[in-house]
């Protein structure tokens, strides 16, 4: 009797490594996706003044549509989405609630101060991997330059515009008057 063998899902060989290791880079952004796209929606919800709720509000909406453009691509390329990982960047988002914030029940001051923070941290990892596609579509017909151009162009906007609402809001958490 003989045991039964594991078989890999992709090709044997260099394409069907690069095609796994691309799988398994894409895979890790979604959930780091996922988790952007509930951190912002969060943040739009509860905002400290009504323009900072507009700017929340649209850049929520822009997250959802980058995350619904990496499933996309994810798509083109023959690369499976793994709910498992984009599942963790959900609980993730969520179990990040309870992070220490001397108050119980409810938001400490901090709390959107350090929420913009981890958004743009998390953006700035988007803005790193759609380089990173953009570099590979030099040499592969299935990526789109000119989509990934723009949506590299968005994020470096979102990035500008995250950091500004963490200055405003740094300043309005530590204000003494």
């Amino acid at each position: 009797m003989t045991k039964p063998t594991l078989t890999r899902s992709v090709q044997r060989g260099p394409q069907g490594d690069r095609l796994a290791l691309l799988g398994v880079y894409l895979n890790d952004h979604l959930a780091g996706a996922t988790f952007g796209t509930e951190l912002a929606r969060r943040l739009a919800r509860s905002p400290v003044d009504a323009a900072t709720g507009e700017t929340l509000r649209a850049l929520a909406a822009e997250i959802t549509a980058d995350r619904a453009a990496l499933l996309r691509i994810m798509r083109e390329l023959g690369i499976r989405a793994r709910g498992y990982k984009a599942g963790a960047g959900w609980a993730a988002e969520k179990i990040g609630r309870l992070k220490s914030n001397r108050r119980l029940l409810s938001r400490s001051p901090l709390s959107p101060l350090l929420e913009l923070e981890v958004l743009r941290l998390g953006v700035a990892g988007k803005a790193a991997g759609w380089r990173t596609l953009r570099e590979l579509a030099e040499t592969d017909g299935r990526l789109d330059a000119a989509r990934l151009d723009g949506l590299l162009e968005r994020a470096d906007g979102q990035v500008e515009t995250l950091e500004r609402l963490r200055v405003e809001q740094a300043a309005r958490s530590f204000r003494t008057t």
